[in-house]
């Protein structure tokens, strides 16, 4: 079965050119030109990921991932405008995976859509780790079934979010630096020391697990080197 695909963005050159390259790679594309027609499809059809435009007028793209993120939990991938970097940590604070920069080469779209998919079929299927189970102080996380708890209480993670929490509860004692976490995560991109992206994403983290930036139980910051969960 095709992977299915939800584009939205109302420059109607940029969705077809999108849509045409993700077709050519093998994926059904629903497209849309506006966030209140995409509403109806995300009710109706199965998404596999999303695809969203920040500037779009009447439902603009971070109140349609907002809305995604209250049933769904598919990977999102945000676009958004050169220099634009409020929404892009507003985006991921509320529960984007990634973002790309208009404007962008379409094929660069294509490998983010990918790795996307990877990472969250690898989750829902299971993968086999030397540490599948994770307990500590009423965190409970399972890299098998993709499901993690706080205090009997589930936490409800993006793709992302969870790979971080992962790979943290996997070097639990260890730091874990900001540029190795986003190469794990994403592979063989780029990384800039300006990049906020993991800094956002550690943020939305404790927030879901009301956990204290000043007196951490959990996940905790070393200055200057990276983040880490005590032994």
């Amino acid at each position: 079965m095709k992977e299915q695909i939800l584009v939205v963005d109302d420059e109607k050159e940029i969705a077809d050119l999108v849509t045409l390259y993700l077709e050519n790679e093998g994926f059904q594309v629903f497209k849309f030109y506006s966030s209140e027609k995409a509403l109806e499809c995300i009710n109706s059809q199965s998404i596999d990921l999303a695809v969203l435009d920040i500037m779009m007028p009447v439902i603009d793209g971070l109140e349609l991932c907002r809305k995604i993120r209250e049933h769904h939990h598919y990977p999102i991938i945000m676009l958004t405008a050169k220099g634009t970097e409020i929404d892009k940590i507003t985006g991921l604070t509320l529960g984007a995976d990634d973002y790309i920069t208009k404007p962008f080469l379409p094929l660069e779209l294509v490998a983010r859509v990918k790795a996307q998919l990877r990472r969250y079929t690898r989750y829902n299927q299971g993968q086999e780790q030397n540490q599948d189970l994770f307990v500590h102080h009423g965190l409970v996380l399972n890299r098998k079934t993709h499901e993690c708890s706080l205090n009997e209480q589930p936490l409800s993670l993006t793709p992302t979010e969870f790979e971080i929490l992962a790979i943290l509860c996997e070097n639990k004692g260890r730091v874990v630096s900001s540029e190795e976490l986003f190469h794990q995560i994403w592979k063989d991109e780029y990384y800039s020391k300006n990049n906020n992206t993991i800094t956002v994403h550690i943020r939305h983290l404790r927030e879901k697990m009301q956990d204290s930036f000043e007196k951490p139980k959990y996940i905790k910051t070393v200055w200057g080197c990276g983040y880490k969960i005590e032994n």
